[in-house]
């Protein structure tokens, strides 16, 4: 029963994949792109590579709807051919009918995991790369111009109490990559103001480990805030945070990085104290922790519709597909949003969808069960 339940499920699922996919890169993508075409001549080559890179955001998009498209049409098959009846006559229980979607859905909570986090997060950045490459287009987490980086360092007051001050405060005009471009440094010494760098360019030396700054000047600041000393440089070395380096390298959407990744930024984010954003990544890396698992809400949710003792076309299961699928990514959108909020935690806002899919799935299950 089991491989003939299974050997039902690939054929159906393999097909709504390439479906799914390719209808979401046509729909979603694909006018976009050709306006940037026509629009603002971005070249035919670079628009294809796009184009390509898409294709696996999209592919990890469909395998969850493909499992809900796959399990009702499977299922809805079985019962109205009256095989599920057959089984039931013969003492199988509606649970152990839906066993093999269960197994069926948690491989391809695997698949879609392990495809989110290895191939789609550097497709995207490389498809954002081009844009910004060859468009200039703005990007929300693209760290390539007008960079700051505060650095704090904390101090024990007389209280006892432990509070966060200003040491540096690093900025930069532009960043290719390697350069910074037009920067000012400014260093606090206790709270006066002690130092102001400024400069036309720099690099990181990972070798000294030390920022190396090209025609620029130095200048002392007096307690009192008045110029004390001034030095004009061609090249020094100072022996700064790489951290600003860091920052500006790292700085991609969270769609664009793996967990590891988003974490190792987050890191920078509490440092740098930006709540906005910090608060975005962590909610972020929930949902593409909890993203794989609506593979298993919908296996659930689709088989118990599917079993229902009633006929179910192909039209009937794709358009009941379309309503559940709408429904609950408009209810993640809403959960999600509290969560960028602050209203509720980054955890509840990425898994309580499925949660709630997952109490949804087994409520019906029980109900068809003793029907």
């Amino acid at each position: 029963m089991d491989r003939y339940i299974g050997g039902e499920l690939l054929l159906p699922f393999i097909f709504s994949v390439g479906l799914v996919s390719s209808l979401g890169v046509a729909i979603g993508y694909l006018s976009d792109l050709a306006n940037k075409v026509v629009e603002f001549d971005l070249p035919l080559i670079q628009a294809l590579e796009i184009l390509l890179l898409k294709v696996p955001e999209f592919t990890a998009y469909a395998l969850p709807i493909s499992v809900m498209l796959t399990t009702l049409l499977t299922y809805g098959r079985l019962s109205n051919d009256s095989e599920l009846i057959a089984l039931r006559t013969c003492g199988v229980s509606l649970y152990r009918v839906i066993a093999p979607a269960l197994v069926f859905s948690l491989v391809v909570t695997g698949i879609t995991f392990v495809f989110s986090e290895s191939i789609v997060p550097d497709a995207n950045h490389r498809a954002t790369s081009i844009l910004v490459e060859y468009l200039q287009e703005e990007h929300t987490f693209w760290q390539n111009k007008d960079i700051f980086y505060p650095d704090y360092e904390e101090v024990d007051l007389p209280n006892g109490e432990t509070v966060k001050r200003l040491k540096y405060l690093f900025y930069a005009e532009k960043f290719d990559g390697k350069q910074m471009k037009t920067l000012t440094i400014l260093e606090w010494i206790g709270t006066n103001l002690n130092t102001i760098v400024v400069s036309d360019s720099a690099t990181w030396n990972s070798r000294e480990n030390t920022w190396d700054f090209f025609n620029g000047t130095i200048y002392k600041l007096a307690p009192d805030a008045s110029y004390r000393d001034m030095s004009p440089f061609k090249h020094c070395q100072l022996a700064l945070t790489r951290a600003p380096f860091e920052f500006a390298l790292q700085g991609r959407d969270p769609y664009e990085m793996n967990i590891i990744q988003a974490q190792q930024y987050i890191k920078l984010l509490r440092m740098i104290g930006d709540e906005k954003n910090l608060r975005t990544f962590q909610v972020r890396i929930q949902q593409k922790i909890a993203f794989p698992f609506i593979c298993v809400v919908f296996g659930l949710v689709g088989s118990v519709l599917g079993v229902r003792p009633q006929q179910m076309g192909r039209a009937t299961s794709f358009g009941l597909s379309v309503v559940i699928i709408f429904t609950y990514y408009v209810l993640g959108f809403i959960i999600g949003s509290l969560g960028l909020m602050g209203i509720i935690s980054p955890f509840m806002a990425a898994w309580l969808p499925n949660f709630l899919g997952l109490g949804t799935g087994y409520w019906l299950l029980y109900h068809f069960a003793k029907s």
